[in-house]
């Protein structure tokens, strides 16, 4: 066996994977009888694959409304109702070392239902069961990776270069997709518009605009980078499935106290680092006007006002947040009794509307400073006259600070302008002394401001301060 292969089985303490289905089927005017474990078995209906979880596509339907198993009553108005729902959850736990922890997590979720009447249309055009008013609906969400662009310069009122890039692959998908088409020279006639555009595939074309976004803030090729499908084969199919899952991760190491000559300044030194993200569509649903009528997974019908040809799936809005939480932290205990801990956090939303095309882009970044230091035997108070015993004098100095920094700015395609929305800086600073004078009485001198400067003209900064001395004193018998 190879030796790497044993080191990597050696480094992996723990894996663990949850995958979950649940699918369902709802048939109203169902004209058989279920006896046995739902089936008759004199009919052998609807059939054992049906009962054991089989979920029915559209031929089976028309299969078995021939036969004459789901009602022809003209009043019938329930609708064929499908849902289908998807859960992966990933975690694993990687110590390459001692003291060295690696845990790994990878998610997706996926949601889809659909629904439609199947009704009995004779009376009117004399076909018998027809199908009606199709329409699926879902959401989708996957931990990702889109760290590329998150350290790129940012400025709220100007627009980023990872926009212009982002607006810049919009023509290579535009040519890309009319390429993949077959329905595109049949649809539109061919050619291009007058900003070079292939006709059906504009500047704000959906099947264009989501992976030229995906392509520009992910720094991927948009020559390769995945398309939405534009199919819906069964009730499982995915058509965002080219958006694969990632994994996320936190790192831990603590065993820098253990080194030689370095235990004895520390008891412990921690080192901390982190990310994760989500991809998400939180709805998503059928175009009613789409047809794709040779069958070959592109659309064919063309957007009447914008050119465009209408997807399968309307998508409103798409969102990606990621964040290192954190990017770097250092926890730090020393043999004195000092505790010092650092922590910097750096994180990102971002919101692309599919109805204005406007790009919502929030940065935020924190630093958080903590001193605590704890010293025994300080008398500052030797004596008090209503009190006998000795005095412990024990002191407990504090200091907690911390600032943290929002931007949010909208960007919309082709406007040529960046503009701040919110954004505030938010600045703490918290010292206090914990003085133990014996085991019954106790004083605390404390301070704390914080301060929000905000980074809009229709907002004003704002200060709040309080401080003061808390005094306890325990009656209990002791």
């Amino acid at each position: 066996m190879p030796k790497a292969f044993l080191r990597l089985a050696t480094a992996v303490k723990r894996v663990g994977i949850q995958y979950t289905e649940d699918m369902g089927t709802t048939l109203p005017g169902y004209m058989d009888s279920t006896r046995v474990l739902g089936q008759n078995l004199k009919s052998s209906q609807p059939g054992f694959g049906y009962i054991f979880g089989y979920q029915p596509d559209t031929n089976w339907i028309n299969r078995f409304g021939s036969k004459g198993l789901l009602s022809n009553d003209t009043l019938v108005s329930a609708m064929i109702q499908q849902r289908y729902n998807q859960r992966l959850n990933l975690t694993a736990q990687v110590s390459p070392f001692r003291d060295f922890n690696i845990d790994i997590n990878l998610d997706k979720s996926f949601d889809k239902n659909y629904s439609e009447l199947y009704k009995d249309t004779s009376w009117t055009d004399n076909v018998g069961l027809t199908r009606l008013n199709p329409y699926a609906a879902g959401s989708f969400n996957v931990s990702y990776i889109a760290f590329q662009t998150l350290f790129e310069k940012f400025d709220p009122n100007v627009i980023s270069a990872t926009f212009k890039q982002f607006e810049a692959n919009r023509i290579i998908l535009s040519r890309r997709l009319a390429g993949l088409n077959p329905n595109h020279t049949t649809a539109t006639g061919g050619g291009q518009d007058a900003d070079g555009y292939f006709k059906g595939y504009g500047r704000y074309s959906q099947d264009v605009v989501i992976p030229a976004f995906i392509a520009a803030y992910t720094k991927r090729d948009p020559f390769t980078v995945n398309l939405i499908k534009n199919s819906n084969p069964n009730l499982r199919a995915n058509p965002f499935s080219g958006i694969i899952p990632k994994p996320n991760w936190t790192v831990t190491y603590n065993g820098l106290s253990r080194v030689s000559g370095m235990d004895k300044i520390f008891t412990n030194f921690t080192l901390r680092h982190g990310y994760h993200s989500t991809f998400s569509m939180n709805s998503f649903n059928t175009a009613l006007l789409f047809t794709d009528p040779f069958r070959v997974g592109y659309p064919y019908f063309r957007d009447t006002l914008t050119g465009n040809f209408i997807p399968y799936f309307l998508i409103p809005n798409l969102t990606i947040q990621e964040a290192f939480d954190p990017l770097i932290a250092v926890d730090m205990t020393f043999t004195n009794q000092l505790s010092v801990s650092f922590e910097y956090r750096k994180s990102r939303q971002l919101s692309l509307s599919l109805i204005d095309y406007q790009l919502a882009e929030n940065h935020s970044k924190e630093i958080t400073f903590n001193f605590n230091w704890r010293r025994k035997g300080v008398p500052l108070i030797k004596k008090l006259p209503f009190m006998k015993g000795k005095m412990d004098n024990d002191v407990t100095i504090r200091i907690d600070f911390s600032l943290r920094d929002d931007a949010t700015a909208n960007s919309k395609l082709d406007q040529g302008t960046s503009f701040g929305t919110a954004g505030q800086k938010v600045i703490r600073i918290a010292p206090s002394i914990d003085y133990v004078i014996n085991n019954r009485v106790s004083m605390k001198f404390y301070f704390e401001q914080n301060r929000n400067i905000p980074k809009i003209s229709n907002a004003f900064p704002i200060t709040n301060t309080r401080g003061g001395v808390q005094v306890r004193i325990s009656l209990a018998q002791q």
